[in-house]
């Protein structure tokens, strides 16, 4: 199924480290989370949906998310973001991005 969506981010300071990395020049992370934020907002289901028991309390507690999902970016990246449908229109929320051994610590593989 192909879902249309707006991508957001989930607070202020996710948006404001996403805005800095457009502060760099040649900077290859703000050019994959532009292509990845084009792909969400073409089809929210995109991503790989990562199984309930394995969200992180982190962001449960912090976002209050129900579901969780991983979009992969080049060099073992990994942009994780949820999915919320708010009347008519459904929104992407973009949690977080990090590299594979951060992403493997933080869901515990």
């Amino acid at each position: 199924m192909k879902l249309p969506s707006k991508v957001k981010f989930a607070d202020e300071k996710v948006k404001k480290s996403f805005l800095e990395l457009s502060k760099i020049g040649e900077n290859k992370i703000y050019s994959w989370l532009v292509r990845a934020f084009k792909d969400i907002e073409e089809n929210a289901f995109c991503g790989i949906q990562i199984p309930k028991r394995l969200i992180p309390e982190e962001y449960i507690k912090r976002y209050d998310v129900h579901n969780l999902w991983k979009y992969n970016l080049p060099d073992a990246w990994r942009l994780i973001y949820s999915i919320e449908n708010q009347e008519i229109l459904v929104v992407s929320i973009v949690l977080d991005w990090m590299d594979h051994k951060a992403y493997e610590k933080k869901f515990k593989y």
